[in-house]
């Protein structure tokens, strides 16, 4: 008998932020290893995971369907109240297909966090209404509008909203969304949700709500659930999962869940050959520089080196030895396709300094270059220093340069909005940043939540060793102590087991003190 076929469209990554326990990596392995030609991620409320995804899934030779759960207000996205009994959001599943649809579920995702924001960064049927075009939409879980309205037993409100949303997406990219876990609630959602696809020509999907990969880490995902909501894992009035069914299940244990419902199996894999969205990696996409009229970026580039290069040598300027060098690396900038970046960064370092605001010297390998020394986007002469080019550009390694910038932390904002008026709101952002579990902060903060004292959490954590890249493994290598109080000390052996399935993990996202994105609109 032929293997079922069957994709998982409904998964949560480390990205629903001390949620989902799934790195992308190990998502991309074990869609290949149970054979399954493509996978889904569906991450709470966010697209932070989305490219590392697509990356580690094309790595692997499995088709990324790129998606999110979105938190669905019940009336106005801005509006920040509910009324008596009614919940501030509910559940809903959206998938790409094509380029249009990822673009569209990232203007819904950003709109959610920056004017839907109450309790959870929320959507509206009238957002969803202005976005839908290349998106699939599913009824998503117990906690989706049609489920919730099932489960109170309205047929004439659960009709309405299974209405709603086939008027937005259409009967073809609308799907009622049957899940099992083992909960009563499911089986029963599930009973109707089969009577009402019959009855009003929809189609239905099975899936499996994926919080972490292997069955076995059911119980270190409770633990991270307990790290989300400042528990311990004792409190008997804590925040649970009802089952550990949420891992990576098999295309033969879904189609033995839902042997009543075949169609259901297929569906998934006809969603999947609806999905096939394309994204171009590794391009530039730098904005185009604000050029003197009459000239080109070529042009301009070269004579403001020039009058640099007059500026910093003086009479030496005009040198063979000074004109070879400028020639040699202006070549490879235009050669490279470099000289937008170039104009961009010596812009807003002129802004800066016409401001008074300080700027640094330049660090790394940009000190190696000459024209960054006269645009003065350095000031560091690289000749008498015998500093190489080649270190920071050359055209056998076509990267981005990397040029260390440093401005007066009190000042920098002034800096990136400069930036931001001159190349516009939509072209420049500034990046995100993720606090990960390190080795001593899972430790930390595992220890806590199963009910050990500081004392005690802080003896294990200082136990391992200072380093940035430090791994529980390592640390037990390196550090015999460490490694007998784990054989010996029965708690610590619980802690740290657990933990070194956490560690790593995203725990938290802030905005970075300085990062900041350019781009071409």
């Amino acid at each position: 008998m032929a293997a079922p076929e069957f994709v998982h469209l409904h998964v949560h990554s480390e990205y629903s932020l001390l949620d989902g326990a799934c790195r992308t990596k190990d998502l991309a392995k074990a869609a290949k290893e149970a054979g399954m030609p493509a996978v889904a991620l569906t991450d709470h409320g966010n697209l932070f995971g989305a490219i590392e995804f697509f990356k580690n899934c094309q790595a692997a030779d499995i088709k990324p369907i790129i998606g999110c759960e979105v938190y669905l207000a019940p009336g106005d996205h801005r509006e920040k109240k509910t009324k008596t009994g009614q919940p501030h959001s509910t559940h809903l599943l959206l998938l790409c297909k094509d380029r249009t649809g990822y673009e569209n579920l990232m203007k819904l995702v950003s709109e959610a966090h920056l004017h839907g924001h109450y309790y959870k960064p929320r959507v509206s049927k009238e957002l969803l209404r202005e976005h839908r075009e290349g998106l699939i939409c599913t009824s998503a879980c117990l906690q989706g509008e049609v489920a919730r309205a099932i489960s109170a037993g309205d047929d004439a409100l659960t009709r309405e909203t299974i209405q709603s949303f086939v008027d937005i997406f259409g009967p073809e990219d609308f799907y009622l969304e049957m899940a099992d876990h083992g909960l009563e609630a499911q089986k029963r959602v599930n009973v109707e949700l089969k009577k009402l696809a019959k009855e009003m020509g929809l189609k239905l999907i099975c899936t499996n709500d994926v919080h972490y990969v292997k069955s076995e880490h059911a119980a270190a995902h409770d633990v991270l659930l307990c790290i989300q909501t400042s528990a311990q894992i004792n409190d008997p009035n804590r925040m649970r999962y009802p089952s550990p069914e949420f891992y990576f299940k098999s295309a033969e244990q879904m189609a033995e869940l839902f042997a009543d419902t075949p169609e259901a199996l297929a569906n998934t894999m006809e969603i999947m050959e609806k999905c096939n969205l394309e994204i171009e990696l590794g391009v530039n996409k730098f904005p185009k520089f604000d050029l003197p009229k009459g000239k080109t970026n070529i042009e301009y580039f070269t004579e403001l080196c020039q009058e640099g290069a007059r500026f910093r040598y003086g009479d030496k300027a005009e040198t063979e030895e000074i004109q070879d060098r400028l020639k040699l690396e202006m070549d490879v900038m235009i050669g490279t396709g470099f000289v937008d970046y170039f104009l961009i960064t010596w812009d807003f370092i002129r802004y800066a300094k016409q401001q008074d605001i300080p700027v640094g010297l330049g660090r790394g390998s940009a000190a190696g270059s000459m024209v960054a020394y006269c645009l003065e986007i350095t000031d560091l002469d690289p000749l008498p220093y015998g500093l190489y080019f080649e270190r920071f550009l050359n055209p056998e390694r076509i990267s981005p340069p990397d040029i260390d910038i440093d401005f007066c932390y009190n000042r920098r904002p002034e800096v990136i909005e400069y930036v931001r008026q001159k190349y516009g709101e939509e072209s420049v952002a500034q990046i995100i940043t993720f606090g990960t579990l390190g080795a001593k902060m899972a430790v930390r903060d595992v220890a806590r939540v199963m009910g050990m004292s500081y004392g005690e959490a802080d003896r294990l954590a200082k136990m391992i060793p200072f380093d940035p890249k430090m791994t529980l493994e390592r640390a037990l290598k390196e550090n015999p102590e460490f490694q007998q109080a784990y054989d010996e000390e029965e708690q610590t052996r619980e802690v740290l087991d657990y933990a070194k399935t956490l560690e790593g993990l995203s725990r938290q996202a802030g905005v970075h003190a300085a990062g900041v994105v350019i781009a071409d609109g």
